[in-house]
């Protein structure tokens, strides 16, 4: 049988406080936050929530923390990643967390508590990757009827 490996994960919840971007001795950009994000649960259950620790680089780690608050919603696109160290007890830790690679917004403008409405695209070019609303916008058309859509 072949080696196969596979780590994606997709999460969709609420940051859990105000992300704050901090930088490494060498200057790369970094943001750790949290995402609460509730557990599927059985019709009349009470509510399970996770809170899943994310780690975000670079572009991404400057567009969250320019663009996302405590308690706004954010879908994210990353891998799973354990690390391990030994503490000053001399006790083996560790931690798992979401690398992200991709941030989406999920509020709409009108919801997102900084009324910013850009968003990240990887495809800007010169724009450092951020676009704006009206270029985000574009190429969609407005439906006048929503009765005639097929779903």
């Amino acid at each position: 049988m072949a080696n196969f490996n596979f780590n994606k994960v997709i999460l969709g919840g609420r940051l859990t406080a105000e992300p704050e971007l901090k930088q490494t001795p060498n200057g790369t950009p970094v943001v750790s936050f949290s995402v609460a994000v509730n557990r599927r649960v059985a019709k009349g259950a009470e509510q399970k929530t996770d809170f899943i620790n994310c780690v975000a680089w670079r572009q991404t780690a400057e567009f969250i923390s320019r663009y996302f608050h405590k308690g706004s919603c954010i879908c994210i696109v990353g891998n799973i990643q354990v690390r391990s160290w030994t503490d000053q007890n001399n006790q083996k830790r560790y931690a798992t967390e979401v690398i992200v690679d991709e941030a989406n917004f999920v509020d709409s403008a009108s919801e997102n508590r900084g009324g910013q409405s850009a968003g990240y695209n990887p495809y800007a070019g010169d724009q450092g990757g951020f676009a704006s609303p009206a270029e985000d916008a574009s190429h969609f058309e407005q439906v006048e009827n929503e009765d005639d859509l097929p779903f």
